[in-house]
């Protein structure tokens, strides 16, 4: 007598939610400034200004880019501010960071954004294992996005997940 194998998950109202498929599309880059200051180090104004000046800014067109400086100069907020200004006609968007820091910030802009009705009174799983750069802040707050309104919010696969969340009757 052979039993008929069920897959329970596919039966189930179990919703799984995919970080990746969120990824937003397009060129990451990251402007180092340390060769803008001198011996690296030291930000004199009028140079550093020249750099600003003299730099091709169509290089960053439709990019998200991260502002950093690689060496431990102490930059002003300023800099930073008056490189943003000129990327703003290009760049899709602009943190000051590393490349994980403009991935969170891309990440908090779309959860912020994220249409959780779907979700309402339903078991969540949130797909734990991604092939894009997905930063573990997000997993963070997705969990808490979702856990507004979901019956339950689990973390992994189906077939092994991490219980998180299980609302209260």
């Amino acid at each position: 007598m052979e039993k008929e194998i069920v897959n329970r998950v596919a039966q189930s109202k179990l919703i799984t939610f995919n970080l990746e498929d969120y990824y937003p599309k397009g060129e990451r880059l990251v402007l180092d400034i340390k060769n803008w200051l001198y011996e690296g180090f030291i930000l004199r104004e009028k140079e550093f200004r020249a750099h600003v000046e003299e730099h091709d800014w169509t290089g960053y067109q439709d990019a998200y880019v991260a502002l950093q400086c690689s060496s431990d100069a102490i930059v002003p907020g300023w800099a930073f501010m008056l490189i943003a200004s000129k990327l703003q006609p290009y760049a899709k968007k602009v943190v000051q960071g590393s490349l994980e820091d403009l991935e969170t910030a891309l990440y908090q802009t779309i959860l912020e954004n994220l249409d959780v009705t779907g979700f309402i009174n339903k078991p969540v799983i949130i797909k734990g294992c991604s092939n894009k750069p997905v930063p573990e802040n997000a997993y963070l707050m997705a969990v808490t996005k979702i856990q507004e309104v979901a019956k339950s919010v689990m973390y992994g696969e189906a077939c092994s997940s991490v219980p998180l969340y299980k609302r209260k009757n």
